[in-house]
């Protein structure tokens, strides 16, 4: 499966371009999938792209001649031809006028295809049904036992406040609603989670990174988030730098116009960061306590492969999660994503969910998905196969996990009359069994 996207080198934007009219009616039926019109968006591309063909040739001829004409004058020059060299010149100084002309409609052309093109989400996968909303996204596994709760069972942010661990007021005293303070064995907790999560992940064969928390525009529009996401995003304007919705944009970021050899594979990288996003338009008591948070920490999972090896990684990779929930011993299920709740960027996604047992509901606490080559189109990240062929490799990512609804899993789900007790895997990292 190919992406759509246009690069501004005129190779790149030739090919994915005939992509798009080589395959137009595959991709208008598979995009349909996301309730995304894409028949007359299509057109347009089409037709911006043979102006851009059609000034393009115009451009190459007029230089050519221009090219030539100068080695003319100059033959002319030398051999004394002066008049007719001066009659000449004034030809060329009209062809620079126009040269002039042709490339500034070439170049606002290409900036108008790419700007077309950026809106255009990726092809989803075959397997990706469709669907509307997450009502009609697929459960593909579930797996353990949802605990039977007291009928005094609490819900993770009053037992929050019970046991004195998050601080929800404090952080709305020190920030705002959505940066909650961690205390004392709730701090532990956290840190102990993000201990054993990127320890589960260097296991697993992932390198660990330490990367910045702001990235610029040309990362976001790397990977995505750009312009899709960019009101989701905390933005300094004065800097023009974000804060990152996700360990992903920045590690990813790291291998921005790189060109790999086959030696390079499988590369696999992991970091914690805290993740920043503005959430806008989440209200309502399914955003209470950890639910929906502005400011939260998450171990994320970031592989670069050749497309050919590409779904056995992410195969992997939903083992891995599966593996941390099952260690956890939390209640859990995965979703396949439908195209009306695939993010923009992602051909398949995974979605898993724990169980809150004191909310009776399940909670989103990973995201595990296959980008294929669309965002590796954006970054010009390739590699060279072993013909010396230059291809555009495929980007993967999900969350190792996201911890506010892990942890809110573990407060409601492991809560007893004596206090919450701490998953058996856990309480080397922690240093105690219970909070009480």
């Amino acid at each position: 499966m190919l992406h759509l996207l246009v690069q501004t080198g005129r190779n790149e934007a030739m090919l994915q371009v005939n992509n798009i009219r080589d395959h137009k009616e595959q991709y208008i039926q598979a995009l349909a999938k996301r309730n995304f019109e894409a028949k007359a968006v299509f057109e347009e591309v089409l037709e911006l792209d043979e102006t851009r063909r059609n000034t393009q040739t115009r451009l190459d001829d007029i230089l050519a001649e221009s090219n030539r004409l100068s080695k003319e004058i100059g033959k002319m020059f030398k051999n004394g031809e002066h008049q007719k060299a001066n009659l000449i010149k004034e030809k060329t100084g009209k062809l620079k006028e126009d040269s002039k002309e042709l490339s500034e409609k070439l170049t606002a052309t290409i900036q108008e295809l790419e700007q077309l093109l950026y809106t255009i989400p990726n092809v989803p996968h075959e397997s990706v049904p469709a669907g509307v909303s997450e009502e009609d996204n697929q459960e593909i596994f579930k797996e353990g036992e949802i605990p039977v709760l007291e009928k005094t069972a609490l819900p993770h942010w009053e037992l929050a406040k019970k046991y004195d661990i998050i601080d929800f007021e404090l952080g709305n005293k020190i920030t705002g609603a959505g940066f909650p303070v961690y205390k004392g064995k709730g701090a532990r907790l956290q840190r102990a989670l993000i201990t054993y999560f990127l320890d589960k992940a260097t296991e697993a064969g992932y390198t660990e990174f330490q990367v910045p928390l702001m990235i610029n525009e040309a990362s976001g529009f790397g990977t995505g988030q750009l312009p899709d996401k960019e009101g989701q995003m905390y933005h300094m304007a004065e800097d023009n730098l974000y804060m990152i919705p996700t360990a992903e944009v920045p590690i990813t970021n790291m291998f921005r116009d790189n060109l790999l050899t086959d030696k390079d594979f499988p590369i696999s990288c992991t970091g914690y960061t805290p993740c920043f996003r503005r959430e806008a338009g989440s209200y309502g008591a399914h955003v209470r306590g950890l639910n929906r948070l502005h400011q939260f920490d998450k171990v994320e999972l970031v592989r670069i492969e050749k497309p050919s090896d590409s779904y056995v990684a992410l195969d992997k990779m939903v083992e891995h999660v599966k593996e941390l929930l099952r260690d956890l011993k939390l209640p859990y299920r995965i979703l396949r994503l439908c195209g009306g709740d695939l993010g923009f960027t992602s051909a398949l996604t995974y979605d898993f969910e724990v169980f809150s047992t004191a909310q009776d509901r399940w909670l989103e606490i990973s995201s595990v998905s296959n980008f294929e080559t669309f965002q590796a189109n954006r970054l010009k990240l390739r590699y060279k196969n072993k013909e010396g062929k230059k291809e555009l490799v495929h980007t993967l990512n999900g969350s190792a996990l996201a911890l506010p609804r892990v942890l809110a899993g573990i407060l409601e789900n492991y809560q007893t009359d004596n206090g919450i007790k701490i998953p058996e895997v856990l309480v080397p990292y922690t240093g105690f069994d219970l909070i009480d």
